[in-house]
């Protein structure tokens, strides 16, 4: 029988812990084989990308980028997508999941498992660059993993957004704030995340303070980038997955183009991570986690949620 899970479904079952767990779990296996096709109609992407996760499930998602959709009549998600999950034995689909939904969860749980993985147990203060679809979830995951955040800074380039991030957040039991002044907002931060779809840098190296952990989800096309060549002068980079990242995107491909940088600056993946390979040496490095995507992690969260969704039917 095929399980379909609605975004009701979904919401039913999906908590921070389930998915950000959902992806340190599906790292201890061998690495999963992935392969994304990517079709760039203007501004608009259309991706699908699929993946083969040892243990857990194949599957595919299907998925369009369309970043002029908030500014509709009324407003849209910038991303629509769909996931399907197949045994990876007999080849049979056995979950379709409204990946719409799928998306947010999994790309701030990513992101949450780089800061839980690299970020000062003793943070205090994070700062959200962007006040898109993606940053409330981005805090809220972000506050799972680091419960003892007392400061919630807010920037966005309109104030407007910011402001209407912050009633989002208003139940949360933390100081949150407005900035207008970017630069000063990073030198307050002890983690910073970022998720905008700038094409030139925001995150400036030099204002990072020592020890903080800075978290880059936005640009996801390679002329795309979010921090500038400083950071990665004084920064200990990692990534989600080497496949998805450094050949794909502006953070590295704009530098490595420039002669700045080779592979060697990428510190290691979350497979290493969640191993206890590498991760952060002292409290006064700075380290950059980039959060570059893939199936596999939309396949590791779908089917924990697929295996909640279940256990909660019975």
């Amino acid at each position: 029988m095929i399980a379909n899970l609605t975004v009701e479904d979904i919401r039913a079952v999906a908590t921070w812990p389930l998915v950000i767990e959902a992806i340190r779990e599906g790292h201890r296996n061998s690495k999963a084989d992935v392969g994304d096709t990517f079709v760039h109609a203007g501004d608009n992407t259309m991706l699908v990308r699929s993946a083969y996760v040892d243990g857990v499930a194949a599957g595919v998602k299907a998925a369009t980028v369309v970043p002029q959709n908030s500014q509709r009549t009324p407003p849209l998600p910038s991303i629509h997508a769909q996931v399907l999950l197949f045994d990876p034995d007999t080849g049979q689909l056995t979950a379709t999941l409204d990946g719409t939904e799928i998306t947010p969860w999994k790309t701030a749980a990513d992101s949450a498992l780089g800061c839980d993985l690299l970020s000062r147990p003793d943070s205090r203060t994070l700062l959200m660059v962007g006040a898109g679809i993606m940053a409330e979830p981005l805090v809220r995951a972000h506050l799972s993993v680091r419960p003892n955040l007392e400061t919630i800074l807010l920037w966005n380039r309109t104030a407007e957004r910011a402001e209407r991030l912050a009633n989002n957040l208003a139940d949360l039991p933390l100081d949150v704030q407005l900035v207008s002044d970017l630069d000063a907002g990073v030198a307050r931060a002890d983690i910073v995340s970022s998720a905008t779809m700038t094409n030139a840098p925001l995150i400036k190296g030099e204002v990072v303070r020592p020890g903080a952990h800075v978290d880059l989800v936005g640009a996801f096309k390679a002329d795309m980038r979010e921090a500038d060549d400083d950071l990665h002068q004084c920064a200990s980079w990692f990534v989600d997955s080497m496949d998805t990242t450094f050949g794909h995107i502006g953070e590295f491909v704009i530098p490595h183009n420039a002669g700045l940088i080779d592979q060697s600056a990428i510190k290691g993946d979350l497979h290493d991570l969640v191993s206890g390979k590498s991760g952060r040496n002292d409290n006064d490095q700075i380290t950059v986690f980039k959060n570059g995507g893939g199936a596999h992690l939309d396949i590791m969260v779908s089917a924990a949620l697929v295996e909640a969704h279940l256990r909660q039917s019975q």
